[in-house]
């Protein structure tokens, strides 16, 4: 990896950003010998998965750092990645320093619900049982090229022959209860399942993550479905282990990485993609062309408009990418411990009182506020990676979901502030002394993940998902990688399956491409 400029400017492919997609789908082409260079507008690789110094000695997470995700397709392990064998416990806090240890597992899972008098023991043991059974048919949906719904060609009608038949192997009641849950708000199926309110809090947080919705809204269900059944081991060492491997494997193979290098546009010739033209002036020519960086970005900035049929073009200004998350990250003197469960090291908690509670936060996000009780998704990444803060000290990411791109008044330093201290302002109501342990602190808003990453919006899984833009991704003429100018790809978040730390996007896409080119990876 470097920062320096390449003599060659000629490559059979050019990647458009440096994120886990982009690096996924640079591994993948280059292992079928094209030549292949990636070029990334900032100093790092990893996106908004990149772990970075936020103060001296301490080292954040990355903005999105769960791993549990990750497709083990790219085949990793000979460049260095572990994972552990299950996903790891979540702390569940709540009102009077109430806490569960949430494990995936029911097993471990029921001594912690007993104490809330164990009538969740059994419907708990049935939810996971019943995840089991259909991630089978949920991982496939998410690790192959989707679908053409629409299309009318032997092809299409093949492939959506084989995803009925995959469905219906699920049985009849699973497959009708499937079907009855993905459209329901996450509440609704969670109160049919489950009394005690921190248990239904703590599973509902996955299902707002990159969406516009509280636990009431229609089709909040499906995003907790597809976050649970994707779950496996997480990587050992967290999303800075995860992004050092993708490197070794890229680079392996033979790509070229750039760090540093802005892409200014995509250059097109009589509507075929010839490289693309960085910030120095200079271009670079490929026949292909991949794009990471978020849908709206790649084709109304880098592309233009004027390139694309104006239904196209309203199409993807009508994909909704209205960030709703912040993070904070914190620099203590001291490990982080919970009042509730002071012996633990925790590595991962989630705050929220009731579903009701959730709901209020989304309520005051709608109107341009941000709730002084919003859930805190807690990560503790110096227990997985001891580099990420000195000796006996912690570094800690917070992200807060139901924060809005467009603030009341727009962010400023003393809003930005204000944010932070509130956060400080609710963990310390579980954590004893905190404010006399944070050594620093940085508070990243919507606006400024948008600006430090160049995502539109802030929106960090590149679009919403909605049960529309998962099932259509993100329009209808880009929904299978390919866009409407031959040779440029969409390998993004903002492409099929959609956010998170999966690399299914970037994976995908390079292999449709290989597929169409009778290549082999």
């Amino acid at each position: 990896m470097t920062n320096s400029s390449d003599h060659n400017r000629s490559f059979d492919v050019v990647i458009i950003g440096g994120g886990l997609n982009g690096l996924a789908a640079a591994t993948v082409l280059a292992r079928a010998k094209l030549k292949v260079v990636v070029l990334e507008r900032r100093s790092i690789v990893g996106g908004l998965a990149a772990g970075e110094e936020f103060h001296p000695g301490y080292r954040s997470a990355g903005v999105i750092h769960d791993t549990t995700g990750l497709l083990p397709e790219l085949d990793l392990t000979s460049h260095g990645l572990r994972r552990t064998v299950r996903p790891p416990p979540i702390l569940a806090i709540g009102a009077d320093d109430r806490a569960l240890l949430l494990h995936h597992d029911p097993t471990e899972a029921a001594s912690e619900l007993m104490t809330a008098g164990g009538r969740d023991v059994e419907p708990y043991s049935r939810f996971r049982a019943f995840i089991e059974r259909i991630k089978p048919f949920a991982r496939r949906l998410v690790s192959e090229l989707p679908p053409d719904w629409l299309g009318d060609g032997m092809a299409d009608w093949r492939a959506m022959l084989s995803t009925g038949i995959a469905l219906r192997r699920l049985g009849k009641t699973d497959m009708m209860e499937l079907l009855r849950l993905g459209p329901m708000s996450v509440a609704d199926s969670l109160d049919e399942q489950f009394t005690d309110p921190l248990l239904k809090a703590a599973l509902a947080v996955p299902a707002l993550r990159g969406s516009f919705a509280g636990p009431f809204s229609p089709g909040t269900c499906g995003a907790l479905l597809r976050y649970e059944t994707l779950a496996r081991g997480a990587v050992v060492g967290g999303s800075d282990a995860l992004v050092d491997s993708l490197v070794r494997a890229a680079e392996a193979a033979g790509a070229v990485i750039l760090t540093g290098r802005e892409v200014s546009s995509i250059l097109v010739s009589q509507s075929r993609v010839t490289g693309v033209a960085c910030d120095d002036g200079q271009p670079v020519e490929a026949g292909l062309v991949l794009a990471s960086c978020d849908p709206k970005r790649t084709l109304l900035e880098l592309l233009g408009a004027r390139e694309l049929a104006p239904g196209d073009e309203q199409a993807i200004r009508a994909y909704r990418m209205r960030g709703l998350t912040a993070q904070v990250n914190l620099a203590l003197n001291r490990p982080l411990r919970f009042r509730a469960r002071p012996d633990l090291d925790i590595e991962f908690a989630r705050t929220g009182v009731s579903l009701l509670e959730l709901e209020r936060t989304f309520d005051a996000a709608k109107y341009g506020r941000f709730s002084d009780t919003a859930a805190l998704d807690i990560h503790v990444p110096s227990i997985a990676n001891p580099q990420s803060a000195p000796p006996g000290h912690s570094s800690v990411s917070i992200l807060i979901h139901g924060v809005p791109y467009d603030l009341n008044g727009g962010w400023n330093d003393a809003r930005r502030d204000e944010l932070g201290d509130t956060v400080v302002k609710q963990l310390s109501s579980y954590v004893d002394d905190l404010d006399s342990a944070i050594v620093a602190r940085q508070v990243l808003t919507p606006a400024d993940i948008e600006s430090k990453y160049g995502v539109t919006g802030g929106h960090i899984y590149h679009g919403e998902h909605g049960l529309d833009q998962l099932l259509v991704r993100p329009t209808r003429a880009c929904a299978r990688y390919a866009t409407p100018i031959d040779g440029l790809y969409l390998c993004g978040s903002g492409s099929h399956p959609g956010g998170g730390i999966t690399c299914a996007p970037g994976f995908i896409a390079a292999k449709t491409i290989l597929n169409r080119r009778g290549r082999r990876s």
